[in-house]
Parts: structure tokens; C-alpha cells; sequence
């Protein structure tokens, strides 16, 4: 194959993969889950944010984990915002004007519902390894959570 060819099906993949159909599902599946919680997370945030960000949260003699609130949130909003989230913004404000700014907010509402739907899976499928200490995930709710494996 030649350069011209391979550049043309990489361009034909990324058109699929970033494509329209990808959006649709990535905010589809945040509205439907949105739906199906009914509102839950935009609902319960104000108590969500008092309960992670007080004065209280910040330590650990509250509950029975290893990690404080304030640090799980943290530890999960490190795992999730990249330099590419930061390059992504300035780069669609370059491209797409103050209106793509609006469509980021838009999906990054329903981009909440599904962060929390996957945030709850991962603490009901965790599991307790020999030393005590808390392991969970994604990779513990495929193991866990899906009857065939």
C-alpha cells in the first residue's frame, strides 16, 4: 500500500470513530441514562458536592473506607481530566466559535450521569483482597457484574 491509500482509510476510520454515530452514543447514553435515573445526579449534586468538599469530608474516621471522600474525588478526577481535556477546549473554541463551548456544557451534563453510573458499578462490584484493603473498577464489574464471562 501506498502513503495516499493508508492516509485515505485512516481518514475513513477516524470519520467512523469520531464520527456522528460516536457522539450519538457517547451523549445517548448519557441522556438515556439521565432519563432512567430520573434526573438523579442533577438532582442530589448540591448534597453530593456538600458531602465531598466539607470540612468533614477530608477525613477518614467517617464510614468504613480507606480513602477520605475528598480524596476518592480527587483520585477519580485525575484518572478523568487530561492535558487532552484542556487542548480539547481551546481547540474547539478555535475551531468552533462560543457555540461549541454551549454543546460541551450540554454533553458534559449528561457526561456527569454517565461518570456516576459507572462510579456506582464500580463500588458495587468491588471486592476486598486479603490485606483488607479495597480493589474495584471497571475491570471488577465486567468480573463481577456479567454473568457469562
Amino acid at each position: 500500500m501506498d502513503m495516499a491509500a493508508i492516509n485515505s482509510l485512516v481518514n475513513t476510520i477516524d470519520g467512523i470513530v469520531w464520527g456522528p454515530v460516536m457522539l450519538v452514543l457517547l451523549v445517548g447514553t448519557g441522556v438515556y441514562l439521565t432519563c432512567l435515573l430520573k434526573f438523579q445526579t442533577w438532582r442530589n449534586l448540591p448534597y453530593a458536592i456538600h458531602s465531598v468538599l466539607s470540612k468533614e469530608a477530608r477525613t477518614t474516621k467517617r464510614g468504613k473506607g480507606d480513602v477520605s471522600p475528598f480524596s476518592a474525588l480527587m483520585t477519580a478526577l485525575a484518572a478523568t481530566i487530561g492535558t487532552g481535556n484542556i487542548v480539547g477546549v481551546a481547540t474547539a473554541m478555535f475551531s468552533g466559535g462560543p457555540g461549541a463551548l454551549v454543546w460541551m456544557w450540554i454533553s458534559a451534563c449528561f457526561g456527569l450521569t454517565t461518570k456516576f453510573s459507572e462510579c456506582m458499578l464500580a463500588i458495587k462490584y468491588r471486592e476486598v483482597n486479603a490485606k483488607g484493603e479495597m480493589k474495584g473498577g471497571p475491570m471488577f464489574t465486567m468480573k463481577n457484574g456479567f454473568k457469562h464471562k
